[in-house]
């Protein structure tokens, strides 16, 4: 394309800044989005990766248990297995630390072995003698007291040699001395280690350990060493490679990094719509112009080559703009939220920002494609267009006359419903985001025929303003596509987000009631942390006046074969108590056997493919103890599987009186406030933490609420960039269409009724739009709640409709879609009418 074809071509978006402007701004967001959330991921998994590996250093094989950890008794098994060269024995503890909202994640390590395998998890006893301090290896680190923190924890936690931190065991506290660091941590990694006799000693957890790492003898393959030493492992005991945990996290968090990006892909997808209602207006509008360069000799592909590249460089600048944002949101959100996406799998680290000329490029790839899909049906309209006839004054009604496409339509319905179908691909519900593409070009073929018909119902109205609008839609229903595809996008999207994700919180408020029948909650850390409840704490704080009840609660892990994550355990009175909120089975199993019941979540249940009676053997004090499934119930908080089982099975089973939660029942009359300041004084002040079941109702909603911000401003902003596409749109079509408004200025019309029938015209464009958007964003919603949530998080919703918002957002789109075509017309209506008719017809 030679310089003047590029002014012609190019230059044509700099005279429509403001159509301009929203196809980049759309485009810029949905780049933008789409590339922050790959970016903090592929940060915070590179640094966990990096940890992984810091932390397996060269261990071939690693023995892990479940949370309770594994017996010791079998670390010198396996040290004295001829296909072991080196074993080093780890326990794994995350500390509690009073008065921090924070825990920290502890290391016990054999300083003998630990650097035979994993060199950088080596202490570094820091010593003041006058002099600048140095760094040197002693027998410091064995001391029962010392704890060494790496680069990133002396950093977050403000700590140095010779200082003290307190942590949490049970409901008591104990300080630990700073006796150093572990530089080969490096800068990324928040944890600390000590020994691990010390670690046992402190954290009450003789004879057990986290894991065990494994360093094959030469010779021995990694794949024979798994399959002889899983032969000696106890039930519960996985043997992995230390790729697997890596991977494991990679799983968790994939459903909901997909998630994210499949909104922004949609958020893409909307820019891609207003690029195309951007272009088909300037072909209409530079019709004559394109109709004299093909009568000047321009062939037809140099033509459609010219208003691609329009959009092309749409795509382009837009991406430019999403990219620079991309980085420059994944930087503030490393310094608010770290790198864990806003849902925890990523904790205990400090990723940091950088550049990633793949992904940069993909994304950038995404924004030019969005434009040139934009762009190339304007650009086969231009191509198609007969010149003699370009040239005439009127032709631009041409393309106003699409004809409704049913059938094609359909078949994007059909096509959508079978690809619901199929299961996930590595968990990628890619089917269901499929489905939802699908859905919205349906609903965007439906706009003519769903044009007509809305007109056809109208009748023939008296208003004249209105019989004009209807006239006008009815004879010419692709200006409803061009002025409505971006709104059908954004009300689509509006709506399938906002059914979701009131059912989502209704389901969440529902499940919560059930999970949380006490008066007050206490506990003394976070399940997966140092502090506990033992049964001297319980019965203490059940004597309490006030209190005519208690309900522990204990929390467990366990790892399930064929399963390589682990699951959760929950140990609490079942049938006693409020129950669960199950969706099949009973709470009051009537099984013969001598199988123990158990309720499982609807997770662990599509995962393990286990119904109502089927058996389940679980690993519980290193046996398998046969249990029967007396349920499925619903589960919002593990995404990897949960299992219930009763209490009193629990301790009879494990011999473990630990609680983590205690629920109080309460005498009536007693105030929960005065309860509260006798469990501190029977506790101390900062080993326990208390709530009520509202609160923590209202602080688990405002936790859903945070966590769906991004979806609510991105339904915002979706709607009004398709406020702002009517606007333009309109614009564009009354300055097209002045000659038009001349003639009915002549026959009597005011400026004011012009005005009126561009209003009128924008609300039924906006009408029709919503009706369909409505529709289209009904069946994105029934796939997102029904495919695309099942086959990623496992779990189920009722169906909630916000008849009221829906019915409140419709009319005010509709309002302002008519206001934004009024005023985007004002300078239409401000021409003399004598100068606009006399143009040639």
């Amino acid at each position: 394309m030679n310089a003047a074809l590029r002014h012609v071509f190019l230059a044509s978006l700099w005279r429509r800044p403001l159509a301009t402007s929203l196809s980049l701004l759309a485009i810029a967001l949905g780049v933008a989005l789409g590339l922050t959330v790959q970016l903090i991921h592929s940060a915070a998994l590179d640094e966990f990766g990096r940890g992984i590996r810091l932390l397996s250093g060269t261990a071939d094989l690693q023995i892990v248990g479940s949370q309770a950890g594994l017996d010791d008794a079998l670390y010198p098994l396996l040290a004295r297995h001829p296909d072991i060269a080196t074993a080093s024995p780890v326990l794994e503890i995350e500390a509690r630390l009073p008065g921090r909202d924070e825990t920290l994640r502890i290391f016990g390590i054999d300083l003998f072995r630990v650097a035979q395998v994993t060199p950088s998890l080596l202490p570094m006893t820091d010593v003041q003698d006058g002099t600048p301090t140095e760094r040197i290896d002693r027998l410091g680190p064995l001391q029962p007291d010392a704890l060494f923190l790496s680069p990133a924890a002396a950093a977050r936690l403000a700590l140095a040699a010779g200082d003290r931190l307190t942590v949490q065991i049970g409901v008591r506290e104990q300080a630990l001395r700073i006796g150093g660091s572990v530089p080969g941590a490096g800068v990324g990694q928040i944890l600390a280690v000590m020994d691990i006799g010390a670690a046992q000693q402190v954290f009450d957890r003789i004879g057990r350990l986290t894991r065990i790492d494994l360093r094959l003898a030469p010779g021995i393959e990694r794949g024979e060493a798994q399959r002889r030493l899983a032969d000696l492992l106890p039930p519960g005991v996985a043997i992995l490679t230390p790729d697997d945990a890596e991977s494991e996290v990679t799983g968790l968090s994939r459903a909901y990094r997909v998630n994210l990006t499949m909104l922004a892909a949609i958020a893409l997808l909307t820019g891609g719509f207003l690029v195309f209602s951007a272009q088909l207006l300037a072909v209409v509008r530079r019709r004559q112009e394109f109709a004299l360069l093909r009568a000047l000799g321009l062939d037809r592909a140099s033509l459609r080559r010219g208003l691609l590249a329009e959009g092309a460089v749409l795509g382009l600048i837009g991406g430019l703009i999403g990219v620079t944002l991309a980085y420059l949101l994944t930087a503030l959100a490393f310094r608010l939220i770290g790198g864990d996406l806003g849902a925890g799998f990523f904790r205990g680290i400090a990723p940091t920002l950088r550049f990633e000329p793949l992904l940069t490029l993909v994304y950038l790839t995404l924004g030019v494609l969005a434009g040139l899909g934009g762009a190339w049906l304007p650009a086969r309209e231009a191509a198609r267009m007969i010149p003699a006839r370009g040239l005439r004054a009127g032709d631009e009604a041409e393309v106003y006359r699409a004809q409704p496409r049913w059938g094609a339509a359909l078949l994007c319905l059909i096509l959508a419903a079978l690809l619901c179908l199929p299961p996930p691909l590595a968990g990628v519900s890619v089917g269901g985001y499929l489905a939802v593409l699908l859905v919205l070009i349906g609903a965007i073929l439906i706009l003519p025929g769903a044009t007509l018909w809305a007109m056809r119902r109208l009748g023939a109205p008296r208003a004249l303003t209105l019989r004009l609008a209807r006239a006008r839609l009815a004879a010419a229903p692709g200006q409803a596509v061009v002025a409505g595809a971006g709104v059908v996008a954004s009300v689509a999207l509006a709506v399938s987000m906002a059914i979701m994700v009131d059912s989502f919180r209704s389901s969440v408020d529902g499940w919560l009631t059930r999970m949380l029948p006490a008066d007050l909650y206490l506990r003394a850390s976070a399940a997966t942390a140092s502090g506990y409840l033992d049964p001297e704490t319980v019965a203490r704080i059940a004597a309490l006046p006030g209190v005519i009840d208690v309900y522990p609660v204990r929390f467990a892990s366990l790892r399930l074969d064929p399963m390589r994550e682990s699951i959760a355990l929950i140990a609490r009175p079942v049938r006693t108590g409020n129950g669960l909120p199950l969706v099949a089975g009973s709470l009051q199993p009537t099984g013969s056997d001598d199988a123990h019941p158990a309720w499982i979540s609807e997770a662990l249940a599509d995962r393990l493919r286990l119904g109502v009676g089927d058996p389940l053997a679980l690993p519980l004090a290193d046996r398998l103890q046969p249990f029967r499934v007396a349920g499925i119930w619903r589960d919002y908080a593990r995404q990897q599987g949960a299992v219930v089982i009763e209490l009193d099975d629990y301790r009879a089973l494990t011999n473990d009186w630990l609680t983590n939660d205690l629920g109080l029942f309460l005498a009536d009359g007693t105030a929960p406030e005065t309860l509260m300041t006798a469990i501190r004084a029977t506790l101390g002040e900062q080993t326990s933490e208390m709530i009520l079941p509202g609160e923590l109702r209202a602080m688990i909603l405002a936790v859903f609420d945070r966590t769906f911000l991004v979806t609510y401003l991105m339904e915002a902003v979706a709607v009004l960039i398709g406020l702002f596409g009517i606007g333009t749109t309109f614009a564009a079509l009354a300055a097209s269409r002045r000659k038009e408004f001349g003639i009915l200025r002549h026959l009597g019309l005011r400026r004011r009724q012009i005005g009126t029938l561009l209003s009128v015209e924008a609300a039924l464009t906006a009408a029709v739009g919503m009706g369909v958007g409505l529709l289209a964003g009904g069946a994105i919603a029934l796939v997102l709640i029904e495919v695309v949530n099942r086959q990623s998080f496992r779990w189920s919703m009722d169906l909630q409709l916000p008849v009221v918002a829906l019915l409140v957002f419709g009319l005010s789109l509709i309002l302002l879609a008519a206001l934004a075509a009024r005023l985007a017309g004002a300078q239409a209506m401000r021409q003399d009418a004598v100068l606009a008719v006399r143009e040639d017809w």
